[in-house]
């Protein structure tokens, strides 16, 4: 078998066996491609990220999320009619109150916790870690489903203009969401760099639209109308009133208050600002509230001085529409409205805004990351979401949430008005609880300060977060009472079921850790037998190379075990053995079912035995192959084997390989294998011989003449 697996020396055979290294070769040569070199573990000060980079990284969502929020105010009062829409500026400037004091409570979040811990770190810290665990469950699944409706509202946007995209939703989400976690596997400070443009031409566009619009309406007094100012809307529900109506306009605030989401991603990204952390992360949160709050209540403003009009059911509810008529979003209408006869400046702003839309999505894949790293280091989630990538960015929770993201968009259609649904409870409950925790850290800072200046500091952020304790609270309950049926009840019931995964894998975690450590003054119990077994399946090399090995080792028993399936070889295996008259006994283990695992398995158990001190240590012979298919050819008896054995107590196995021409020759062609440097051969620490000393290669053993 060896022999006939090593023939070959022809050109066409060495090409076939530096397949597994041309596969590697390409493979790493893919990921360098599209990730880009590594970065050493010392290099990861330098991948911090200075305020103008860290707001298009972390305030994205904010900023982008004023692009669909106005809207789904005006889609929640259309139910009632256009004259519901006289409550829509009165709407926005609650959500813009409630905004900015989300604002200046985080401000004091990141400045107290510099960690990246976020609102998990200030819950589990203030409130302990099940409230913490509990915080951490409403932002992953907020995360979440900041990445589906960002990148769902994207594919509106850019519909409005490309029919195209507007077809084929879904899957223009999949393919937006996929390039986006490629990005930021490059890791945070080139995808940060890559995202920066776009993000400050979408702020430029739509500050720009609304400095125009109002010039044009307020001092130029031109009549500034939306393509649908002129259309009859037509109300769903004809007899709203009383507490029906309160219970609309509440929905709508709720609906409104999308913007919101996003401002906790800068408490748990303050780790990627450069220092000093903490104020940096307060000023990038003041810029990004004025930027959010300013465009927020402009585009307000403008589609009340145009007119536009959105229909949550534009097929029933439009009158006066033209036939085939496509209901563009709020954003699209009021640039087509003020920048009517100048195409490029409306198609600037619609591509911009769909551009961000997309992007504002890069705020939970530099948040979910972070937080999941967190959470398995506490041993919350799998330890594999706490480590770092090549490029120095948690690469598993980076693709962790790419799919969980894409499994909502196809599941939901990519349709915005579906998913906001599901939107905003977590992020309002992590609100609550983190406001509630820091108005208990502020008193127990009191507690122990004597100092006046900084007491009276205290007392001011401390009133700072009672108030936004109260505003996120108000805020909770409405969109719990008016979104429960709607969709909202699907989160909650999520974020339990993670609660509960979560509280298993930490059980899981501490019951390891209990159960392997280290108890002082404990000796270790050395075997008091220890009988080895190899198996042997035919009289070959890699069969003496076992026994060989095993002898090294000086067991108390040592014999060589085969099983019987068949009667012919194993006799022919029996009389060679007995030829050859090997010094370790061979053993034949009848199976009458033909099966090899099972008689192996109840052999070792018998020969264990009921003392606890005696151990079996089983060898068994396997090939180190080189290329894909040999490995389905090779070893599947011995895998099935290994994968029984490691579940017996009291049972080593030992794996003994015999290494094929085919590996050998991998080996000595993979571009990642060590080279050895100047001085290595002088000190020992390599073959100093030439590749082929062993007449294999350099042309030994050739006939002369050769060439």
């Amino acid at each position: 078998m060896v022999r006939g697996t090593c023939g070959g020396r022809g050109r066409g055979a060495r090409t076939g066996r530096d397949y597994p290294a041309r596969v590697s070769k390409f493979a790493t040569a893919t990921k360098r491609l599209l990730l880009g070199r590594p970065f050493r573990s010392d290099r990861l000060a330098h991948t911090r990220l200075p305020k103008r980079i860290a707001l298009p990284v972390f305030a994205s969502d904010p900023m982008s999320s004023v692009a669909y929020a106005p809207e789904e105010i005006l889609l929640v009062l259309s139910i009632a009619g256009a004259s519901a829409y006289v409550y829509s500026p009165w709407i926005g400037v609650v959500v813009a109150l409630v905004m900015a004091a989300v604002v200046a409570s985080y401000r004091q979040n990141v400045r107290a916790y510099t960690s990246g811990g976020g609102d998990y770190e200030v819950a589990t810290v203030n409130h302990g870690p099940n409230w913490g665990l509990g915080v951490a469950c409403a932002l992953l699944v907020d995360y979440v489903l900041t990445v589906a409706v960002s990148i769902s509202a994207a594919a509106a946007n850019i519909g409005s203009a490309v029919p195209f995209v507007a077809e084929h939703k879904v899957m223009f989400a999949v393919v937006a969401i996929v390039l986006l976690a490629a990005m930021n596997l490059r890791g945070v400070r080139e995808s940060g760099t890559a995202f920066a443009i776009p993000t400050y031409a979408f702020v430029v566009g739509i500050l720009g639209m609304i400095v125009w619009g109002f010039v044009r309406t307020v001092f130029l007094g031109d009549e500034v109308r939306a393509e649908s100012a002129d259309f009859e809307l037509v109300a769903e529900e004809h007899h709203l009133a009383g507490l029906a109506f309160v219970f609309l306009v509440l929905r709508a605030f709720s609906s409104g208050s999308a913007a919101l989401t996003g401002v906790e991603s800068i408490a748990n990204g303050v780790p990627a600002f450069r220092k000093p952390k903490g104020k940096n992360a307060a000023t990038t949160l003041l810029l990004m509230g004025v930027l959010a709050v300013t465009m927020f209540l402009g585009l307000l403003f403008l589609a009340n001085v145009t007119g536009a009009i959105m229909a949550e059911d534009p097929a029933h509810q439009l009158i006066g529409a033209p036939e085939g008529y496509e209901q563009k979003t709020l954003v699209a209408q009021l640039a087509g409205a003020v920048f009517g006869g100048f195409p490029p400046a409306v198609w600037y702003v619609i591509f911009f805004t769909g551009l961000i839309l997309v992007l504002a999505a890069n705020t939970a894949f530099n948040g979910f990351p972070v937080l999941a790293s967190i959470l398995a280091q506490d041993r919350f989630l799998p330890r594999q979401l706490h480590t770092r990538g090549d490029r120095l960015a948690f690469s598993n929770g980076i693709l962790f949430l790419a799919g969980l993201a894409v499994l909502l968009v196809i599941a939901f259609e990519a349709e915005v008005t579906q998913l906001i649904q599901l939107y905003i409870v977590g992020v309002f409950v992590s609100f609550v609880l983190s406001q509630s925790a820091m108005i208990r850290h502020w008193n127990r800072r009191l507690a122990v300060e004597t100092d006046p200046n900084a007491r009276r500091q205290m007392r001011r952020a401390q009133t700072i977060n009672g108030f936004g304790l109260v505003m996120t609270a108000c805020v909770l309950v409405i969109v719990l009472v008016t979104k429960f049926l709607a969709g909202a009840w699907i989160s909650i019931v999520a974020m339990a079921a993670i609660y509960a995964l979560m509280r298993g894998i930490r059980r899981h975690y501490d019951h390891v850790a209990e159960e392997i450590k280290e108890v002082e003054g404990e000796e270790v119990t050395l075997p008091a037998r220890n009988h080895a077994i190899v198996l042997v399946s035919q009289l070959h090399r890699p069969t003496l190379r076992a026994l060989a090995y095993a002898k090294a080792t000086k067991p108390d028993v040592l014999e060589a075990v085969t099983v019987n399936v068949d009667d012919t070889e194993t006799r022919r295996l029996t009389d060679e053995w007995n030829r050859r008259k090997f010094s370790v006994p061979l053993k034949v283990v009848e199976s009458p079912y033909r099966e090899i695992t099972k008689p192996v398995l109840d052999y070792v158990k018998r020969v264990r035995g009921d003392n606890p001190r005696n151990v079996v240590t089983i060898f068994i012979p396997e090939y180190v192959v080189g290329r894909w298919w040999e490995q389905v050819l090779h070893n599947q008896s011995a895998l099935r084997l290994k994968t029984r054995l490691l579940f017996q107590s009291r049972v080593m196995v030992t794996s003994v390989p015999w290494q094929l021409e085919s590996s050998k020759r991998a080996h000595r062609t993979d571009p990642d294998a060590p080279r050895p440097v100047a001085g290595d051969v002088r000190r020992g620490l390599t073959d100093s011989r030439p590749s082929g000393q062993d007449g294999r290669e350099a042309g030994a053993g050739r006939p002369k003449g050769d060439g």
